[in-house]
């Protein structure tokens, strides 16, 4: 009965959200009480599971708070607008170095986790030397989304705070050792820029620049602000509001706060949540010293991150729910039924490679929260511990990022000019590339086992 009602959840779980009849908060929360509630279990039993859950994951919810707060924080200082400028004069007239310095800007940007950030600063900053230079602006969205689903796998990017969450197991113990793979993840994804700029090099050659023609600087306005008047005789030029938050005199205060805080979490000195949690302090007081300020700046992120931490502790309701009525193991043991015993120990590999086509065809909230905790409690009887599930997981990000349940790929291939169509059939061979190069990185490193022993 468990098994039924266990496997009939999921499958309402993901086909609301593939369907989008439901929003992932919304389906993370009723759906799971429903059939609890169908299995019999009261009002009491479910309480404290729902709490069992919620209390697991407040460290995860906390950390994605502070960290969205901090990067949002350093953003908004300019902290990265030097590297930016120094991209964009390197890369000149060279089609090799356009398509390499895009990936290296989407790699840096993409480290605030959002990847909607990722792609405004990325196009908004190349798009016209593409545009000037002839450029296919498929290669700009290539590198740009590659780099950022590599880049996305930081505890703060959502992936890989969904497979913590699923499992239980602490942030950190999953995303430290992945470091060495995410550095060769984001150097195969500056060869591949490497690769295809050399060809359009070889297709354009080495062009001169053309002056960019004269037209008035395009300004995000907030919907109460009023537009710039454009005459034949004048342009009447605003203040851009992104450069009032601008805090160039404290951008080596702001680096060395960041570097301290990456030290920080590579040496685990003190848990994730407290390392951004005091840099976050630190960072909106020096910056922005006056209240007014201060209050401000969060409001702006404060969209981020509801959305985010609501859905980590929603989650907490639906795995607390799972866990604790026993469907996990009836489910898991109902598969082991099925799936042949000599597969257990490969299922982290396994999982690995079946991270491509799941996440492309469901969303992440469907595979993490529906799909690993049932692998990872068969891989458990080979001896792949839940850490090491949860690793291998990760591997099909790049690939994940080209489906059509991701809204933020319509966002790219909207600001680039390109067919959705066709930047799918453009880059995907490559991302498959880039998850594979990863999986043998990670089993190179002893993130998980090929064949548990």
């Amino acid at each position: 009965m468990l098994t039924l009602l266990g496997f009939g959840m999921v499958i309402t779980f993901m086909t609301l959200i593939m369907t989008k009849r439901a929003s992932p908060l919304v389906a993370l929360i009723a759906i799971p009480l429903i059939f609890a509630l169908v299995a019999g279990f009261g009002s009491e039993a479910l309480g404290k599971m729902m709490l069992d859950g919620i209390r697991l994951l407040a460290p995860t919810g906390v950390m994605l708070m502070f960290a969205i707060l901090y990067f949002g924080i350093m953003i908004d200082a300019g902290l990265f607008d030097p590297v930016v400028k120094a991209i964009l004069r390197s890369v000149g007239n060279d089609p090799m170095k356009v398509v390499v310095g895009t990936a290296v800007l989407a790699a840096l940007v993409s480290l605030d986790g959002d990847g909607s950030t990722t792609y405004m600063i990325t196009v908004a900053s190349v798009l016209p030397l593409y545009k000037r230079l002839g450029l296919n602006p498929l290669n700009l969205t290539c590198v740009t989304i590659l780099a950022g689903g590599v880049m996305n796998l930081t505890p703060w990017g959502g992936p890989l705070a969904r497979a913590a969450t699923a499992l239980h197991v602490d942030p950190s113990e999953v995303f430290l050792p992945l470091i060495p793979v995410m550095a060769v993840g984001v150097g195969g994804v500056f060869l591949l820029a490497y690769f295809l700029g050399l060809r359009e090099r070889q297709r354009l050659g080495k062009l001169v620049l053309a002056p960019a023609p004269l037209a008035p600087t395009v300004v995000f306005h907030q919907a109460h602000q009023p537009q710039p008047v454009v005459t034949a005789s004048a342009v009447i030029i605003e203040t851009d509001p992104a450069e009032v938050l601008k805090r160039p005199k404290l951008r080596w205060f702001n680096a060395l706060l960041t570097v301290a805080l990456l030290v920080g979490l590579i040496t685990s000195i003190l848990p994730l949540p407290v390392l951004f949690m005091l840099a976050f302090a630190i960072a909106i007081v020096v910056n922005y010293p006056q209240v007014a300020e201060q209050r401000a700046r969060i409001t702006a992120h404060a969209g981020n991150v509801l959305a985010v931490v609501s859905l980590i502790f929603a989650a907490g309701v639906f795995t607390g729910i799972l866990s604790g009525t026993g469907m996990v193991e009836a489910m898991s043991g109902s598969l082991l039924h099925v799936v042949p015993k000599s597969w257990a120990p490969a299922l982290a590999t396994i999982t690995a490679l079946a991270s491509m086509p799941f996440t492309f065809f469901i969303s992440n909230d469907a595979f993490y929260y529906g799909v690993l905790p049932i692998v990872s409690e068969m891989a458990s009887t080979a001896g792949i511990t839940p850490v090491e599930m949860a690793r291998a997981s990760l591997i099909g990000q790049p690939v994940h990022l080209l489906s059509p349940l991701v809204p933020s790929t319509y966002l790219l291939v909207g600001l680039a000019n390109v067919e959705f169509g066709d930047h799918q059939k453009f880059t995907i061979k490559w991302a498959v590339l880039v998850c594979l190069l990863m999986m043998v990185a990670s089993l190179l490193f002893g993130l998980f086992p090929l064949m548990a022993r």
